[in-house]
């Protein structure tokens, strides 16, 4: 197995007890207060990881431009986040993590868009499929 399908089954495996673990932690608090307790947690990790890592060093290959697009990420992660608390404070986990989760089909448009990546039948299938998915279980 490639090491980036391992990062991703990783990343799938936690990105799902994020949410569940958040949705307890919202007991009787601001979703934007909860947000900030756990940005401030993610802030302290990633940087004590650079810093173990020595990756500082690498900040002076960084371009404007790559700057820019990473502090614009850095924006829109805000915003989707701000957002998935105040649904996730008041709606249930499965329906909003299935809402959420289906960003996959808006990064799918910007990939074949902005990125040129291929569109394959395969891909589309996959997208039609997730679309179909989180309309099952958010219909009522």
């Amino acid at each position: 197995m490639q090491p980036w399908i391992l990062y991703a089954i990783i990343s799938m495996i936690f990105a799902g007890l994020t949410s569940v673990l958040a949705k307890y932690g919202l007991q009787n608090i601001h979703p934007d207060l909860a947000l900030g307790i756990r940005t401030s947690i993610i802030f302290i990790l990633v940087a004590c990881l650079n810093l173990a890592g020595d990756r500082y060093r690498e900040l002076s290959n960084l371009t404007w431009l790559q700057a820019g697009l990473l502090i614009a990420s850095g924006i829109t992660t805000t915003v989707s986040w701000i957002f998935y608390y105040r649904a996730m404070k008041d709606g249930l986990v499965s329906y909003v993590a299935a809402i959420d989760k289906a960003s996959i089909l808006i990064t799918l448009l910007f990939s074949f868009v902005l990125l040129k990546e291929p569109v394959t039948p395969k891909i589309l299938m996959g997208g039609f499929l997730i679309f179909a998915g989180m309309i099952v279980l958010i219909w009522k």
